[in-house]
């Protein structure tokens, strides 16, 4: 079994302020990390809906809790939670949703997954390796300029153009299949880099943001949050980088506002009142804990409550 510690746990436990008989749902499991102590802190009558795109994770799962009646799994998206909680009669009644964005550790040690330019691998990074587009696919596919639009994009890296210009004269020679052979032509193209990052970390990562729909799915996410929470659950957010700590920013701040339609009138319709509250600040790892785990570093986690309607 794969171990590790989760992102900020301590810290999530708190947010959301975990009730023995709540029903809460982590809508990206990994390695059951955030889920155990989730679990460990439920009573006989709280339930657990554990939910991630990736099978092996959903294995992971199976097998960790394949004697507990108080935990569902699910192989999807966090994007169909509705779907999810509807189907096992909690939509609108959960305590608690709780989203770690990003690949996670497992996916990034797995060098078969295609993830990580520091090891030699397939190009893949499909988070559902069992369907859609393999990165090396995309990458023989894709224009020149929505190359460098993604990267530039999903990657903010101001050689996008650069890169892209190397990308489509090299898989002119041959095809580009590996984790080494992107990270080397990327390597090259790049005339300097970030003082400790590799000159490929932006491209990674905006081509795996763009292969899985990332962002896309984030949104949906975010608004299915309201409909699947009770009043006074909450929804915790931790993001790796700051398009996804945007989105979740404003999608926070939005919806603590009225309609401003509606603003300076005496009566305000349900539909046009605020719908959340932001529970604290953004939450950062300490140094103690970014020691112990230099992957969190990077990690905000955002905390909202939803309102009664």
């Amino acid at each position: 079994m794969y171990t590790h510690v989760p992102v900020l746990l301590d810290e999530v436990l708190a947010a959301l302020n975990v009730r023995e008989d709540g029903c809460y749902l982590d809508g990206t499991f990994g390695r059951g990390g955030h889920a155990t102590e989730i679990l460990a802190r439920l009573g006989p009558s709280g339930r657990l809906i554990a939910l991630d795109r990736d099978p092996q994770a959903v294995a992971a799962a199976r097998s960790r809790f394949a004697d507990e009646s108080r935990v569902s799994i699910r192989h999807a998206s966090f994007s169909h939670m509705s779907d999810v909680t509807e189907e096992l009669g909690v939509k609108g009644e959960l305590s608690g949703v709780l989203l770690d964005l990003g690949v996670s550790s497992p996916q990034l040690d797995d060098a078969a997954r295609g993830f990580s330019f520091s090891q030699e691998g397939p190009l893949d990074m499909r988070m559902d390796n069992t369907s859609g587009v393999t990165a090396a696919q995309w990458i023989a596919r894709a224009s020149e300029r929505d190359i460098a639009r993604a990267i530039s994009a999903f990657g903010q890296d101001r050689f996008a153009k650069t890169i892209a210009r190397a990308i489509v004269a090299y898989r002119k020679e041959q095809p580009i299949t590996t984790t080494k052979q992107l990270a080397e032509v990327i390597a090259k193209a790049v005339p300097k880099h970030e003082p400790g990052k590799h000159p490929a970390t932006r491209t990674f990562q905006a081509i795996r943001i763009v292969l899985n729909g990332e962002l896309t799915q984030l949104e949906e996410a975010l608004k299915q949050s309201l409909v699947v929470l009770r009043p006074g659950g909450r929804l915790c957010v931790i993001s790796f980088h700051s398009l996804e700590d945007t989105m979740v920013k404003e999608f926070m701040q939005h919806n603590e506002r009225e309609d401003a339609v509606y603003a300076g009138l005496p009566s305000v319709p349900a539909h046009a009142r605020p719908k959340l509250k932001r529970i604290g600040k953004a939450v950062h790892a300490t140094e103690a804990e970014i020691e112990r785990n230099p992957r969190a570093r990077s990690a905000v986690l955002r905390t909202a409550e939803k309102l009664a309607a």
